[in-house]
C-alpha cells in the first residue's frame, strides 16, 4: 500500500486532462474522490504500519529507492494527507476565474503523491529523488498564469531550488563514504572509525547540506523566491507557503540532523553555533519585512519565512525537546498559515483587492472570512488557547532546557517576532473591521464600495475546519505532544 499512496495521486493527476469530462462538476467529483481515497489509504497505512523497509529499486548495493513508515514520516504524511482534500475543495471555487484548469489540477494532484514520497522515504537517496521531483512538479504551478511576473518567479524558484539541492546532494555523497549506511536511523548513521580527523570536514558538509535543504525552507539569504512565488494562484501559494514545499525543506533538515548526522555528534560544535545564528536572524528578518510589506500575500509570505525558522530553531537545538518543539510548530503552523492564506485568497477572489490599504471596511461585508482570519492571526501571534501558543511554548522551553547561551537569544527572537506578528496581522484585522476614514490630511479612505460577500461553501468549509483545528490544538494538544515526545526519544 505504501507504493499505492504515492503512485495513485500521480496517476489521477495525469488522467485529469485525458478523461473527457462533459461538465466541470464531474472533474471536481473525480478529483475530490481520488484525493479523499488516497488520504484514507494514508491513514490506514499510518495506523496499521510495520517497520518494514519496502525497496522499489536498487541502483547499486548502497543506493536504492526505498520507503518506510516511522514516527517522523507519520507526522509529515498525516499532516499532508489531512490538509490536501480541503485544499483541493477550496481550489475548485478559486479556479473558476483562472484559465487552464486541467493543467493546474494535473500538477496540483501530482504534487500530493510526490510530497508523500518525501514523507515515506527510508533513506537519503529516496528523499533526495522526490525532493528534486517536487521542484519539477511545482514549477508549472508557479508559472500557471503565464504573466511576466509568474515567469520570473518560476525562474527564480527553479534556480534557487536546484542550486540548494546541489548542496544538499553533498550529504548523500559523504554519508556514503563516512556512514554505516544511508538509511534513516534515529541518532545518525555516521561511522566514527571512518571519520578519524575529518570531523570539521563533516561539519562543513552538514552546514552546506542544511543550507541546501534550507532553500525550500526559505532560510536567509535564500528566501527571496518565496514572496515572489506569491504571483501563483492562492491554492498554490498556500501549498508552497504552508504545506508541501516549505515543510518538505524543514522535514528534510530534521531528517538530516536527527536521522543522518545525529544530534549528539553535532551538539556543541561550531556548526550548531553558525546555523543557530542564521536561523535566529531569519526569524527576526522575516517578520520585520512582513511589517513593511503592503501586498497581502507577500506579507503572509514573509511571515512564513519567519515561522519556518521557528521549526529550524527547534532542529538546531539538537535536543529531544527541540525536536518536539520543531514538530509541534511544523504541524500547527501549517494549519494556521494555510487558513490565513486561504482567507487572503477568498478576499482576492471575491473582491480582486490585493493590498492592505484596500481592505478598509471589508470585514463588515465579509464577516466570516475576516472573523476566521482574526483567529488565525491571534494563533500566529501565540495567544494562549490557540495552537501557535503551544508550539512557541515548546520551543522556548526547549531553548531553556538546552542550557545553550545562544539559545537564550533565540527566546528573545521569538518574543520580538510575536510582537511584530501582532503588528502585521492585526493591522489587517483592524482595517477590515474598523476602517479609518481619514488616513492623513491629504489622503482620505472611503468605505469600501461594491456588493461583496463571503465566498461559497467550497471555500468556507475548509476555512471553518482549519479554525476548529487551530482552537482544538490550542486547548487539547497533550496527546499530540506526547506522540512527538515518543518520536524524539527514538521510540517510533
Amino acid at each position: 500500500m505504501i507504493y499505492a499512496v504515492i503512485l495513485f495521486p500521480l496517476i489521477a493527476g495525469i488522467l485529469v486532462p485525458v478523461l473527457p469530462f462533459k461538465k466541470r462538476f464531474w472533474m471536481e467529483i473525480f478529483l475530490e474522490v481520488c484525493v479523499v481515497a488516497n488520504t484514507a489509504m494514508v491513514w490506514y497505512l499510518l495506523f496499521f504500519h510495520s517497520n518494514t523497509v519496502y525497496t522499489l529499486a536498487h541502483f547499486t548495493d548502497q543506493l536504492s529507492l526505498a520507503f518506510r513508515v516511522d514516527g517522523l514520516s507519520m507526522v509529515f504524511a498525516g499532516l499532508v494527507s489531512a490538509l490536501w482534500p480541503l485544499a483541493t475543495l477550496y481550489a475548485f471555487e478559486y479556479m473558476t476565474k483562472e484559465e487552464h484548469e486541467k493543467i493546474f489540477f494535473l500538477f496540483y494532484t501530482m504534487t500530493y503523491g510526490v510530497t508523500l514520497g518525501i514523507a515515506f522515504s527510508a533513506n537519503m537517496m529516496t528523499m533526495y529523488f522526490f525532493y528534486e521531483l517536487l521542484t519539477l512538479v511545482t514549477v508549472p504551478l508557479v508559472i500557471h498564469t503565464l504573466t511576466r511576473e509568474a515567469i520570473l518567479a518560476a525562474r527564480k524558484y527553479i534556480y534557487y531550488s536546484m542550486g540548494g539541492a546541489a548542496f544538499a546532494f553533498l550529504s548523500l555523497v559523504f554519508l556514503l563514504i563516512y556512514g554505516s549506511s544511508i538509511q534513516f536511523t534515529f541518532g545518525g548513521v555516521l561511522d566514527m572509525a571512518k571519520i578519524g580527523d575529518k570531523k570539521d570536514l563533516l561539519l562543513l558538509i552538514y552546514v552546506m547540506s542544511f543550507m541546501g535543504f534550507g532553500v525550500k525552507a526559505a532560510i536567509c539569504p535564500f528566501n527571496s523566491w518565496l514572496p515572489q512565488a506569491g504571483v501563483a494562484p492562492t491554492p498554490v501559494t498556500a501549498l508552497l507557503h504552508a504545506v508541501a514545499v516549505v515543510k518538505s525543506g524543514a522535514f528534510a533538515i530534521l531528517r538530516l540532523t536527527y536521522y543522518a548526522f545525529g544530534a549528539e555528534y553535532l551538539r556543541g560544535t561550531w556548526a550548531q553555533t553558525v546555523l543557530m545564528s542564521i536561523v535566529m536572524f531569519t526569524i527576526v528578518y522575516g517578520c520585520s519585512r512582513a511589517v513593511k510589506e503592503t501586498h497581502i500575500k507577500r506579507r503572509l509570505a514573509y511571515s512564513t519565512i519567519s515561522n519556518l525558522s521557528y521549526i529550524l530553531f527547534g532542529a538546531v537545538l539538537m535536543t529531544p525537546a527541540g525536536l518536539v518543539g520543531a514538530l509541534a510548530h511544523l504541524v500547527f503552523h501549517a494549519v494556521m498559515k494555510i487558513c490565513s492564506f486561504f482567507c487572503a485568497g477568498a478576499v482576492m477572489h471575491q473582491t480582486e483587492k490585493k493590498y492592505v490599504h484596500e481592505l478598509d471596511g471589508l470585514g463588515q461585508k465579509m464577516p466570516l472570512t475576516f472573523g476566521i482570519f482574526t483567529v488565525s492571526s491571534l494563533a500566529l501571534m501565540g495567544v494562549p488557547g490557540l495552537a501557535g501558543f503551544i508550539s512557541k511554548w515548546q520551543l522556548a522551553q526547549a531553548a531553556v532546557e538546552s542550557k545553550n547561551v545562544l539559545a537564550y537569544f533565540g527566546i528573545a527572537c521569538l518574543l520580538v517576532s510575536a510582537l511584530l506578528t501582532a503588528i502585521y496581522m492585526m493591522s489587517i484585522v483592524i482595517r477590515a473591521f474598523f476602517p479609518s476614514y481619514i488616513v492623513t490630511e491629504k489622503e482620505k479612505s472611503l468605505p469600501v464600495q461594491g456588493d461583496f460577500t463571503d465566498p461559497n461553501w467550497q471555500m468556507l468549509l475548509p476555512l471553518g475546519l482549519f479554525t476548529v483545528a487551530t482552537v482544538v490544538f490550542g486547548l487539547y494538544s497533550a496527546p499530540l505532544i506526547d506522540f512527538f515526545t515518543e518520536i524524539s526519544r527514538g521510540l517510533l
